[in-house]
């Protein structure tokens, strides 16, 4: 049993890592675009630095809680034994 939940917790972490790849390439092709949109319809005007600056800070988030062992799902799971084994 115990292998399978390691499996699981495996499997969980590999999709959360593709998830994040996906959501940087995502990020980056679209920033281009916006860019090339600016950069060709307005170049006094940077208006994509906005989206660039605000989806950013979304996809650091979403790295930090992919890439960091911190208080991700791991961090609740040995919690809640942690406190499960107090209680018995």
């Amino acid at each position: 049993m115990e292998d399978n939940e390691k499996y699981l917790r495996a499997r969980r972490k590999v999709q959360n890592l593709k998830a994040f790849y996906i959501h940087l390439t995502v990020f980056i092709l679209v920033n281009i675009m916006l860019f090339v949109i600016n950069f060709t319809s307005d170049a006094g005007n940077w208006w994509s630095l906005y989206p660039l600056a605000g989806w950013g800070i979304g996809l650091a988030i979403h790295g930090i809680t992919v890439f960091s062992s911190g208080f991700g799902a791991d961090w609740e799971e040995r919690k809640i034994k942690e406190y499960m084994d107090k209680d018995s």
